[in-house]
């Protein structure tokens, strides 16, 4: 169904203080209140938006139009709101909308029923947002005396937007204009021309602006609003990397994982030290804050680290990251070969790493596993790593 908003933004706003321009124009968040209104309506659930104004401020009302990224159909209003929206329906009978949404100008908070009032109207009954009665209500007498206490069951303090089948609220406001009877709302009218109407539930943040002290309520609530967005929008930056190594054994009389030295007939052939696990690791840790990997920082075609510690390039990692904003929260690292056995040097290899890292050792793991004798590294032609490493970012 074709839907429409009118916006009745055609006040001049005195209880706020005539003097600062009317209440639809001034700034809350550094913008006018009109423009915070209009974004309620800017997320799909109308297809066309009037706005009804005063003649004297058009430059005003283009420009807020202008920072909420719309061009509504402006039509200048009347003498009272009941004229103003009539001439917002009036101009809108070229459009044809099925249904109509009728929002006072300096309700800027109603985000939270826009989508509700629209899914409530129907071709036979309109809709409004209203909120139960709290407090206990007294109807006074002239002399400033309570006269009664009014029962506050089934009373309803109604919001905007209303929503309405666009025909029939449009045919009650021209009866409405040309009888004697004062109507508060668009809702009264709908309901003294037979039209029935749904209550859904109003949000209290969807306040009226008013007076003056409203326009500081505003305020307070627009950067209550724009924080809990914020938290909302917020993620705690948790990166994971990981890194694969592999290196080929040769004779020798040792290997050297995890930068610690293990006596072994076999020895990893690489330019460095060629230790699996730091160089898995160090991959790893780059990956957290895309560094490339360990050729684009120790190029084997160096000379400079021909037969160097690999500790140097974990450490040069944990520099990277630290610079970056990261703190490291765990690394682990495993071990894929058939020999040498790693059980009795896995605490030396975490405690290692732990200094690299500046890690505790209980966020240092080193697993060993075989390859069931099956590829290369169960060929013993070997060794292989895979390292993971988890990094918080932008962190306090």
């Amino acid at each position: 169904m074709k839907s429409a908003a009118i916006i009745v933004a055609a006040g001049r706003g005195e209880r706020a203080g005539a003097a600062h321009g009317p209440k639809q124009y001034r700034n809350i968040g550094g913008e006018p209140v009109l423009t915070h209104t209009l974004r309620n309506f800017t997320n799909g659930s109308v297809d066309h938006i009037v706005v009804v104004i005063h003649p004297d401020d058009q430059a005003l009302c283009q420009h807020a139009c202008a920072l909420a990224g719309i061009q509504p159909h402006l039509v200048i209003g009347g003498r009272t709101r009941q004229e103003s929206v009539l001439r917002g329906l009036e101009a809108l009978v070229d459009f044809a909308p099925e249904t109509v949404l009728i929002h006072d100008a300096a309700r800027p908070f109603a985000h939270g029923v826009v989508n509700k009032v629209a899914e409530a109207v129907s071709e036979l009954a309109g809709a409004i947002p209203a909120l139960p009665i709290a407090d206990t209500l007294k109807r006074g007498n002239g002399a400033g005396l309570v006269q009664v206490t009014v029962p506050r069951a089934g009373l309803y303090a109604a919001q905007t937007p209303q929503g309405f089948p666009y025909q029939p609220i449009l045919s009650a406001h021209r009866q409405a204009a040309v009888c004697e009877q004062e109507f508060t709302d668009d809702a009264s009218i709908a309901e003294w021309a037979g039209l029935p109407v749904h209550l859904v539930a109003g949000t209290p943040e969807n306040i009226k602006i008013t007076y003056a002290n409203d326009l500081l309520v505003a305020e307070a609530q627009l950067d209550l609003q724009d924080k809990a967005i914020a938290r909302q929008n917020s993620m705690i930056d948790v990166r994971t990397g990981n890194g694969y190594d592999v290196h080929k054994l040769v004779p020798g009389d040792h290997v050297t994982l995890c930068g610690v030295k293990i006596a072994h007939d076999m020895a990893l052939s690489g330019h460095s030290d060629a230790d699996v696990g730091l160089h898995a690791l160090t991959d790893a840790l780059l990956a957290t804050c895309g560094a490339g990997d360990i050729g684009d920082h120790f190029p084997p075609t160096d000379p400079q680290w021909k037969g160097a510690a690999s500790h140097i390039f974990v450490e040069h990692a944990v520099r990277l990251v630290t610079e970056k904003g990261g703190r490291i929260a765990n690394a682990d690292i495993s071990l894929i070969c058939e020999a040498p056995k790693i059980a009795g040097h896995r605490l030396e290899m975490r405690q290692a790493i732990a200094r690299m890292t500046g890690l505790e050792l209980e966020r240092v793991s080193v697993k060993a596993t075989t390859n069931e004798t099956i590829g290369f590294v169960g060929r013993r032609e070997g060794i292989a790593a895979i390292a993971t490493a988890s990094v918080i970012y932008g962190e306090a």
